[in-house]
């Protein structure tokens, strides 16, 4: 499936992002990678670490890092922006005197903007107008991928060719990049997911069972899915990897940092503490917030959404939000398996599709 003759960049100095970079290369492409720091830039080409998020991971020889925007997307044919929400658009604004419509262009980054609500294949398409424009997401935790473990994605686009040369570039016998045209499903799925995995850590901090977890993502898949379909999302989607592939794993593993920022959390350390001793970017902290008043604005019933959204940002203590979460409504257990008419019948009787 490979394409040797790829030229590939990556925009942001990252684990995964990092990650993504080694893989193509392992493919035979041309990569360059763009960072801002000029010591882990140097460092990624001449010592083959990433020092700061991968730092037992050999990245292929042929990955050049540069701080360079102009030297990184010269004749790139797919860029995969790995870069923070929070400076996503300023980066692609920064990036973009050096595209052009002829590239693929591919985000793989897990969170939301605030102004407007916006994911960040609208925020490419809002800032090139370009017509090959996809995202990838799924269950891809970076330091297992670059111990090459099996792992698989998914690839999302409206467009047939960014699908086709994205499983060229990154599928080989240990990373599988599967196909979906429900872009917005896909990119919603990896967003959302965050936040449980915020419930899940602090859950474990507070002691609580195997009963208690699998409750926990059941009912994260049904809130999921709920706000993406309010959104425009395929539900099916999130029965694929994007969807409860990603929940399982970020609600399972202590290699997830949201999952570690609610282990603190349910430590008793504050939110700043939590962040802190973390020391990278958890995506989820600021899409429990987006996502909350987003569902208060649009009528969508989001308990769990909420319930975080009053620990992280009210101080209600988290044991506290667990069993008030426990005394709310109840509900159906799976909300598209009954008639329309039952489930509005049933949040009458004092339901809610929690």
């Amino acid at each position: 499936m490979s394409d040797p003759s790829m030229r590939v960049a990556v925009l942001g100095g990252g684990s995964f992002g990092t990650a993504l970079a080694s893989i193509a290369a392992d493919n035979g492409a041309e990569v360059r990678q763009w960072l801002r720091d000029p010591d882990l830039a140097a460092q990624i080409t001449r010592d083959h670490r990433n020092g700061r998020y991968l730092p037992d991971y050999a990245i292929n020889p042929a990955v050049v890092a540069s701080t360079a925007m102009e030297e990184v997307l010269k004749g790139a044919d797919l860029v995969l922006v790995s870069i923070p929400s929070k400076a996503f658009r300023e980066v692609v604004r920064q990036a973009r005197p050096w595209l052009n419509e002829g590239q693929i262009l591919v985000s793989t980054t897990k969170g939301i903007q605030e102004e407007g609500f916006k994911l960040m294949s609208q925020i490419l398409e809002e800032e090139t107008g370009f017509p090959h424009i996809g995202v990838i997401s799924g269950p891809n935790l970076a330091s297992e991928i670059a111990q090459k473990q099996l792992t698989a994605t998914v690839i999302a686009s409206d467009d047939a060719e960014t699908r086709t040369r994205v499983q060229a570039a990154l599928g080989c016998d240990y990373f599988r990049v599967y196909a979906s045209n429900d872009r917005f499903g896909v990119e919603l799925g990896g967003a959302l997911k965050n936040i449980y995995a915020i419930a899940a850590g602090m859950a474990a901090a507070l002691g609580m069972g195997e009963n208690t977890r699998s409750m926990l993502m059941t009912r994260a898949l049904a809130e999921m899915s709920r706000f993406a379909v309010d959104q425009g999302a395929n539900p099916m989607t999130f029965l694929g990897l994007a969807g409860v592939g990603d929940l399982i794993v970020t609600c399972s593993s202590a290699l997830s940092r949201n999952y570690r920022v609610g282990q603190a959390l349910g430590e008793g350390r504050t939110l700043d503490e939590a962040v802190e001793a973390l020391g990278q970017v958890a995506e989820g902290v600021n899409t429990v917030r987006l996502v909350r008043d987003k569902a208060r604005q649009d009528g969508v019933y989001m308990p769990l959404a909420e319930g975080l959204y009053q620990v992280l940002f009210e101080g209600v203590p988290a044991r506290e939000m667990a069993r008030l979460l426990m005394q709310g409504e109840q509900s159906s257990d799976v909300e598209f398996v009954l008639p329309r008419a039952d489930v509005r019948q049933d949040r009458r009787d004092g339901g809610g599709a929690a």
